[in-house]
């Protein structure tokens, strides 16, 4: 399925460059009152082949990131980007003449002032395809800077009643009570993760991005307190690909969803159940899973009074935009599914970040 955003990139692409086409036979119409008809083929196949250079750069700008680039770097990559584009459809314009029937003179062709003016002035045009492009991208990014200011009060809300659960902490400091004299060692430890929990989700960034190996610490330091309450009825498995150190996911939100399949899941089951958080790298993209003993009702939690999973969508799409993605499901009769897949960036690209 084609986004929205590819639809309107494709749209702007092919409009541009037929508005090219037509203004190179206009031109010509007006500079000679007519025009020879090899040129009108002539012209519709450069735009063609325009298009064709401009779509392969911008998959090299998205690879490269030249959209988080500071200007310094960037002004000097994109001039010599676009004078390398401008040599390549300059040297693939003769071919096209050629398979047109039209003569190519050699000493005019490969002569250097030929090949520098006419590179120049599609250097010039992809110049200005460049310019376009940017532009576009800093006020997309800069609309969503202001839709999320827009929400941030309300998420901020959400987050804090989210994230710090007062029933957790209740069971957490029961559960510590009940150690101090039977286990005082594994109290000091329950003491130093119930702290570390705590801690993140009071100083912890919402508007930025954090290592997928901190919040992999804090999930570790939840499940360490839930395993002390729930004891042999919650087990707890991991599996992360080692290239997942290299990303950046949003503060606790794999807290909030492993807490999630605990509350609504193995909690509600006599024999408790497994948490599996397992993780996959494929093309740049992070993909997590988190499986819990459980079952949806209807494709909904039993409990409808959580805002875990409705904060997780909303920082996702406010976050990545379209280039994330979120589900659960019933992956069979005893297992929940909940899939996050994530793009790699970097923690100062989040828009989030002023």
């Amino acid at each position: 399925m084609v986004s929205n955003k590819q639809r309107l990139y494709w749209t702007l692409q092919i409009s541009g460059w037929i508005i090219y086409a037509g203004a190179q036979i206009g031109s010509s119409v007006a500079a000679t009152t007519s025009i020879a008809p090899w040129r009108i083929p002539f012209f519709i196949i450069e735009a063609c082949l325009c298009l064709l250079i401009t779509h392969f750069f911008r998959k090299m700008l998205n690879h490269w990131r030249w959209l988080y680039l500071p200007m310094p770097k960037l002004i000097p990559s994109v001039l010599v980007a676009v004078m390398v584009m401008g040599f390549i459809i300059y040297f693939l314009r003769i071919p096209v003449s050629l398979s047109l029937g039209r003569s190519v003179e050699p000493r005019t062709a490969f002569s250097l002032d030929q090949i520098m003016g006419q590179s120049f002035f599609y250097g010039f045009v992809f110049f200005l395809w460049t310019v376009f492009y940017f532009t576009y991208h800093y006020f997309e990014r800069y609309n969503k800077s202001l839709k999320y200011e827009a929400s941030m009060i309300e998420i901020e809300l959400n987050n804090l009643k989210s994230q710090l659960n007062p029933h957790f902490i209740f069971n957490a400091l029961n559960s510590i009570r009940a150690l101090v004299d039977e286990n005082p060692s594994k109290s000091k430890q329950a003491i130093n993760q119930l702290s570390n929990i705590l801690r993140s989700s009071l100083a912890s960034d919402k508007k930025g991005l954090t290592k997928f190996d901190d919040e992999m610490k804090i999930v570790r330091d939840y499940l360490g307190l839930e395993s002390v309450r729930f004891e042999e009825r919650l087990k707890t498995e991991f599996d992360l690909h080692p290239m997942s150190h290299q990303f950046f996911v949003p503060p606790l939100m794999l807290q909030t969803l492993v807490e999630n399949g605990i509350k609504h899941g193995i909690s509600r089951l006599t024999q408790g159940g497994i948490i599996q958080v397992k993780t996959y790298v494929d093309n740049d993209r992070l993909k997590i899973h988190i499986r819990n003993s459980g079952h949806l009702v209807n494709g909904a939690k039993r409990s409808k009074t959580g805002l875990g999973i409705k904060n997780t969508i909303q920082r996702l799409k406010l976050i990545y935009g379209d280039e994330a993605s979120f589900r659960i499901v019933n992956e069979n009769d005893n297992f929940v599914l909940t899939e996050i897949i994530i793009p790699q960036q970097q923690a100062h690209e989040s828009i989030n970040r002023g």
